[in-house]
């Protein structure tokens, strides 16, 4: 007899340079990132942001097992792109209400940002490289 498999679904959310990839399926409730589970990963502010998807859902969160492989970037962009993956995961498993609620919330948690920083335009010799466009002060008089 085949053993029927059970659904698994895969999300992506991204910040800046920061990628998540989220695979969530029946379980138990647990909440691992990178293989570490979510009360050990980062510090406060950071799990307190990444469980936000997770509270507003609900009871839903508890009946699943949600596993985060977060690459590139810092560690606060890689903590929105792993809060952006959790809620598309929640949002494709249970539906239509659970998005309304995330995005009265945040759009962010739903939507990518494209924002990105402005590359270095050189502006030759004894420039300051604080800035895109910066250049060295100078005296009118």
């Amino acid at each position: 007899m085949v053993k029927k498999k059970e659904k698994e679904i895969h999300t992506v959310g991204k910040r800046r340079l920061a990628i998540a990839r989220a695979v969530v399926k029946p379980g138990k409730g647990n909440v691992r990132i990178n293989s570490v589970p979510l009360n050990l990963w980062g510090n406060e502010p950071l799990r307190m942001w990444i469980k936000e998807p997770l509270i507003i859902a609900g009871d839903i969160p508890k009946t699943l097992d949600i596993n985060v492989s977060a690459v590139s970037g810092g560690i606060v962009g890689q903590a929105e792109a792993v809060r952006m993956a959790i809620a598309k995961g929640l949002v494709d498993h249970s539906g239509k209400e659970l998005r309304e609620k995330y995005v009265q919330y945040d759009r962010n948690l739903l939507v990518y940002d494209p924002r990105r920083n402005e590359s270095h335009h050189g502006s030759g010799r004894g420039a300051s490289k604080r800035g895109s466009r910066r250049h060295k002060q100078r005296s009118k008089r």
